[in-house]
């Protein structure tokens, strides 16, 4: 029986908040924790895990990713991922590193090699490099610029992170995969992955994850050229108000449980909001990123949390901790939800939220659009 799209939203929010389990268990099913520096009031990785893992608290993914079997690494984006899915990425062959980049990365990882660690300052204080231009046209180091590139290439891993900068260790070289099958059962396990992470994806989703499998191995540029038509193959799909869905074969969208009477603050990043597109035929608004839109120009605020009430995404909140207490700015689309037991959702979380940040929880309130 073809789903409808509200089974179909059901299902993503059933299969994406399930019971929450431990850190690397968590981790684990996710497969994919994106990152991002911006802490307002924590940063994304934090956002997400807290629904995902019981008692989370933020900063926890930081403190115990040295004990976890867990890497940082490119993927479709950076973030964190389960140690045998980044080695499916692996080896990662890029070329020839220009001249004289290539001299200088030699002698970097010499260095990184012949520590055993390195923390950024450290290299930049023993080769005193100089400033390069960002992805974002802001100035980095060279030092940082060539740690990222030799970590991107897979000669160096994250060890650990000291007040948030990363310390770099040697990676061992992974052996190569010879032949084209084992190559293409690599990029259909990673692109399997994301569709389990993202279920159910739009049929133009799937195409963006497929071309951004270029991103996380570069060099299997071939394999990944027909990754969708065998995803098509493999998946389970149907089309759903002229849409066509996939999902993981083994899943069953109309067996999804509804969700409870809880209100829940999401990330901008989280596996439910981060498709802006299946986000809008979910919810029929447009909900934005505006922390990189100039501030006269923003419509939600500068790092909006989407709001998700029951099975509906009913309007967004921005965070800020002032004087030891989280203050709420609170928008709804289509004016706030006048069930009682949405205000007891909504302070219950908000004060989740304070836990989780480890401030008062005593919320003050700031302005209701």
């Amino acid at each position: 029986m073809t789903p409808t799209i509200a089974a179909l939203r059901r299902y993503a929010l059933a299969r994406s908040l399930g019971a929450p389990a431990s850190l690397g268990a968590a981790i684990e099913r996710l497969g994919f924790v994106q990152a991002d520096p911006i802490r307002a009031p924590a940063r994304a990785q934090d956002l997400i895990l807290r629904h995902r893992v019981r008692g989370y608290r933020a900063g926890d993914l930081e403190t115990a990713y040295p004990a976890l079997a867990v890497e940082e690494d490119f993927f479709v984006n950076y973030g964190f991922l389960p140690r045998d899915v980044q080695a499916l990425m692996h080896p990662r062959r890029l070329g020839a590193w220009p001249r004289p980049g290539r001299a200088v990365g030699l002698r970097v990882l010499a260095f990184v090699r012949e520590r055993g660690e390195a923390h950024p300052r450290d290299v930049d204080a023993h080769f005193a490099h100089g400033a390069v231009t960002n992805y974002w046209g802001g100035s980095s180091t060279a030092t940082t610029h060539v740690l990222d590139h030799l970590h991107y290439r897979g000669h160096l891993r994250i060890l650990r992170r000291d007040r948030g900068i990363r310390v770099y260790a040697p990676r061992a070289a992974a052996p190569a995969v010879e032949h084209a099958a084992g190559r293409r059962a690599r990029v259909d396990a990673l692109l399997d992955v994301l569709v389990a992470l993202y279920a159910p994806v739009p049929s133009p989703t799937l195409a963006w994850l497929v071309n951004r499998l270029h991103v996380a191995a570069p060099q299997w540029r071939r394999e990944i050229g027909d990754a969708r038509t065998r995803a098509a193959r493999r998946l389970a799909h149907a089309t759903v108000d002229g849409v066509l869905w996939y999902w993981p074969a083994a899943d069953d969208p109309a067996a999804a449980e509804p969700a409870g009477d809880r209100a829940r603050l999401l990330a901008p990043f989280d596996p439910i909001v981060w498709d802006r597109k299946r986000f809008g035929r979910f919810w029929d608004w447009d909900y934005r990123f505006e922390a990189y839109t100039p501030a006269a120009r923003r419509k939600y605020g500068y790092y909006a949390l989407p709001l998700l009430w029951r099975e509906r995404v009913v309007g967004w909140a921005n965070l800020t901790v002032e004087d030891g207490r989280l203050a709420t700015d609170l928008g709804f689309v289509g004016g706030r939800p006048r069930d009682r037991g949405f205000s007891r959702a909504l302070d219950a979380e908000l004060a989740a939220m304070a836990r989780f940040l480890g401030v008062s929880p005593q919320a003050v309130p700031k302005r209701t659009a």
